[in-house]
C-alpha cells in the first residue's frame, strides 16, 4: 500500500518537475506550525464531510442531523487535543519520517476511541449516541490516509524537484547489498539535503530479486562481475552497505573494480539509534586503509578494564598519532586521571581542542615536558603519582636519526631511561613502551636505539627492588601516522606526481592506528613483566603496489597521468621488515594477533653501564663515536646504505 502511495506521488512529482517551478521553491522557508496544524483540521474536516456524504448516500448518518453542529465542534476538539499532545504539525513537512507517520496514527487512533467512549457514556445516560460506529471509524481511517499522503506528496514533490535540480551535480551511484543495512542507507542517501548522490538502484549478487523494488528503485541484474554491471547502467561510483560482507569478497570486489575508475565508498553498520542524518554523514569514502582486510580485533574488555579503570595514567608523546589514539581508547575505560605529555605544544593544544569538544567527564591534564630532562620529568611523576605509564614518545624518522645520532641516544635512550627508572622510584604498576620492528636486527641508528631501550627495560626485572611490571610492544608501520608513506602519497597524488618510492621491490606490514593501539592496550592487560609483545602484522605489501592502488582511488592511472619515481633507498633502510630477531622465538598468547618474543636477557648492571658510556659519547657529537658505542651494544646491527657501513 505505502509502496504504491509513494509511486503514485512520485508521478505526480515527476510531472510537477516537468513543469519549470519557480527557483525560489528550493529557496523556500518551511512552513509556521499553525499552517500545518490549520491544514491539518482542513484535512480531518474533509474527511468528515466525505463520510457524511458517503454513508447519507446508504441512507445512514455519520453523526444525527440534530447533533451535527455540536458533533462536529467535539470532533474537530478532540483531532484538535491529539494534534497538539503529539505536535504532529511540528515537524518539517518535506522531511517527514515513519516517526512523523507514527504520531499520526496515534493521533487518530485515540481520537476514535474517545468518540467511542463517548457514545458508550452517551448511551449510559440516556442519550442517544452522536456518531455510527462504523462510519467513525471509515472516519479516522480516511483521515489517517489522507494525513499521510499530504505529507508523502510534499514529500516527494521536494525530493523529485531537488533531484530535478542538482541532477548535473550528483554523482550516479548503486547500493551493493539488499539487507536492511543497505536499504537503510540508501534511504538516508535519498532525503539527505544537499544530496550528494543520484542512487540508480541495487545491486544484489544472487540475482534473486531482479524482478521486485526497494524504496522504488530496481534491483540491478548483476552481469559476470560488478564493475561490467556499473559500466553498463553507466553508473558513477559505488556505496558498499552490505553488512554481511566477507573481507576478502569486499577485497575481491574493490581489486576487480579499482581500474574502472569508479569511487567507493563505505558505508557503517548501523543500529536501531542512528537517524537518517546521521547515516549519511558516517558513509565515508573509501580509503586505503580499508585494503588491509583485517577482522575487528576482539579485545578482552574486562581485563583491560581492570587495568585501567580508576588509574591515574601517563601518555607520553600524547600529541602524536599513537599516543593521541592511545588516549581516545583509554577513555572508554574511565581512568581517573590521565595525564598528556608531550614537548609539542601546537600538536597538544589541538588534541586538547579536540577532546573539549567530545565532552570527556575523564580528568584530562595536558603537560609540556621534555622525556630527556630527568629532573622535569621527576617533578610529574610527584605531582601525579602514576599508576600506568604508556611510552608512546620518540624520534623515529631513520634518515634523520642517521644524520643526529645524539638526538636518536638523547629521546629514545635516555628518554625512555629517564621514565623507566623513575617508574620504579614511584611504584608505578605498568609501564608500557611502545616499539619497532626496526629495532628487529637493526639497520639504522633509529632501530638500533629501539632495539637498545629495549633491552634496558627488560633488564629492570632483575632488580629486586623493582615493583613495576615492564612491557614492550613491538609493531610495523601504522598506516596514516605521523610520517608513514599513506600523507606522503596523498600529498604527492594532489600535485599530480610524481609519488616516490624508495626501491621497487621494498616490503613493509602494516596497521590501522586503532588496531595498534588496541593490541596496546591488550598488551598491557596480559603481560606479567619483561615480555616483548610483537603483534600479528598480517602479510606484508609492496610499498609500489600501495602508491598504484592510491593513485587509482584518486581518480588517476599510474604511470600515464601520476608517475612512480624510484629515488632509490635511504640510508639505513632496509628492502624488509622483521619482526624477530635470528635468534628469537616465540610464544602464543591467548589473543591470536598478539605473540611474545623470547629474547635474551642482558644484566641490569651490564647494560646501564654501556647505557652509560653512550650518553656521555652523544654529549660529544662525534656521530661515529655513538654508532660504534651502538653496535657494541647491538652486535646484530649493521648500517644499511650508510656512512657507517664502514664500522661493521
Amino acid at each position: 500500500m505505502i509502496n504504491k502511495i509513494k509511486f503514485f506521488t512520485s508521478s505526480i512529482a515527476e510531472k510537477y518537475t516537468e513543469i519549470n517551478l519557480p527557483a525560489s521553491l528550493k529557496k523556500l522557508n518551511y512552513l509556521p506550525n499553525w499552517v500545518i496544524l490549520v491544514i491539518d483540521i482542513c484535512i480531518v474536516l474533509f474527511s468528515a464531510f466525505i463520510t457524511i456524504v458517503s454513508f447519507k448516500a446508504i441512507k445512514l448518518y455519520y453523526i444525527l442531523p440534530d447533533h451535527l453542529l455540536i458533533g462536529l465542534t467535539y470532533y474537530l476538539a478532540v483531532n484538535f487535543f491529539f494534534f497538539w499532545y503529539f505536535k504532529t504539525y511540528s515537524g518539517i513537512i518535506r522531511h517527514s519520517s515513519f516517526v512523523d507517520a507514527l504520531y499520526l496514527f496515534y493521533s487518530q487512533f485515540l481520537t476514535f476511541t474517545v468518540l467511542m467512549i463517548t457514545d458508550y457514556v452517551q448511551i449510559f445516560l440516556g442519550h442517544e449516541k452522536l456518531a455510527l460506529t462504523t462510519a467513525s471509524f471509515f472516519n479516522a481511517l480516511l483521515s489517517l490516509i489522507l494525513l499521510f499522503l499530504f505529507r508523502i506528496t510534499v514529500k516527494q514533490i521536494f525530493q523529485q524537484f531537488y533531484s530535478a535540480a542538482d541532477k548535473q551535480n550528483l554523482m550516479k551511484a548503486v547500493v551493493y547489498g539488499i539487507d536492511s543495512n543497505s536499504i537503510a542507507v540508501a534511504n538516508a542517501l535519498l532525503i539527505e539535503n544537499p544530496r550528494r548522490f543520484s542512487i540508480i538502484g541495487f545491486v544484489d549478487v544472487k540475482n534473486e530479486n531482479t524482478s521486485k523494488r526497494i524504496l522504488n528503485l530496481p534491483i540491478l541484474k548483476y552481469q559476470r562481475s560488478l564493475a561490467l554491471t556499473m559500466r553498463i547502467i553507466n553508473a558513477e561510483a559505488i556505496i558498499i552497505a552490505d553488512s554481511s560482507l566477507d573481507n576478502k569478497i569486499f577485497n575481491k570486489i574493490i581489486q576487480k573494480s579499482i581500474d574502472y575508475n569508479f569511487k567507493f565508498f563505505r558505508a557503517p553498520i548501523l543500529n536501531s539509534n542512528d537517524d537518517n542524518k546521521h547515516i549519511s554523514r558516517a558513509i565515508k569514502k573509501f580509503e586505503i586503509t580499508d585494503l588491509l582486510g583485517r577482522k575487528q580485533i576482539e579485545l578482552d574488555t574486562t581485563a583491560i578494564a581492570n587495568s585501567i579503570t580508576q588509574k591515574t595514567i601517563l601518555v607520553t608523546g600524547a600529541a602524536g598519532s599513537i599516543g593521541s589514539e592511545i588516549t581516545r581508547q583509554l577513555i572508554q575505560f574511565k581512568p581517573s586521571k590521565i595525564i598528556l605529555l608531550d614537548q609539542a605544544e601546537s600538536q597538544l593544544h589541538d588534541l586538547s581542542l579536540e577532546l573539549k569538544e567530545n565532552n570527556i567527564e575523564i580528568p584530562l591534564s595536558y603537560v609540556i615536558a621534555d622525556v630527556r630532562k630527568k629532573e622535569e620529568i621527576n617533578s610529574i611523576f610527584e605531582l601525579y603519582q602514576p599508576n600506568i605509564v604508556f611510552h608512546a614518545a620518540a624520534y623515529k624518522h631513520v634518515p634523520l636519526m642517521e644524520v643526529n645520532p645524539n638526538q636518536a641516544v638523547a629521546t629514545n635512550i635516555l628518554g625512555t631511561k629517564n621514565l623507566a627508572d623513575l617508574s620504579i622510584e614511584y611504584n608505578v604498576e605498568r609501564f608500557v613502551m611502545i616499539s619497532t620492528d626496526k629495532a628487529v636486527n637493526p639497520s639504522s641508528v633509529m632501530g638500533a636505539s629501539k632495539r637498545i631501550a629495549e633491552m634496558y627495560v627488560q633488564s629492570l626485572e632483575d632488580i629486586k627492588s623493582n615493583n613495576t611490571k615492564f612491557i614492550t610492544t613491538r609493531f610495523g608501520n601504522v598506516l596514516g601516522s605521523n610520517g608513514s608513506v599513506i600523507p606522503l602519497f596523498t600529498k604527492q597524488i594532489n600535485q599530480g606526481g610524481p609519488v616516490t618510492i624508495t626501491h621497487p621491490d621494498i616490503i613493509r606490514y602494516f596497521m590501522t592506528i586503532p588496531e595498534s593501539c588496541q593490541l596496546v592496550l591488550e598488551a598491557c592487560a596480559m603481560g606479567c613483566g619483561g615480555e616483548i609483545f610483537i603483534f600479528d602484522m598480517g602479510e606484508p605489501i609492496k610499498i609500489i603496489d600501495l602508491a598504484r592502488k592510491m593513485i587509482r582511488l584518486a581518480g588517476y592511472f599510474p604511470e600515464i597521468e601520476i608517475e612512480i619515481k624510484a629515488i632509490g633507498l635511504r640510508p639505513g633502510e632496509k628492502l624488509f621488515e622483521e619482526l624477530l630477531n635470528d635468534n628469537s622465538k616465540t610464544q602464543p598468547t591467548h589473543h591470536d594477533k598478539i605473540m611474545i618474543s623470547k629474547e635474551n636477557y642482558i644484566d641490569n648492571k651490564i647494560i646501564n653501564s654501556l647505557i652509560s658510556e653512550l650518553i656521555k659519547d652523544s654529549y660529544k657529537q662525534d656521530s661515529e663515536k655513538i654508532v660504534i658505542q651502538m653496535k657494541k651494544i647491538v652486535p646484530e646491527y649493521k648500517s644499511l646504505n650508510s656512512v657507517y657501513s664502514k664500522l661493521d
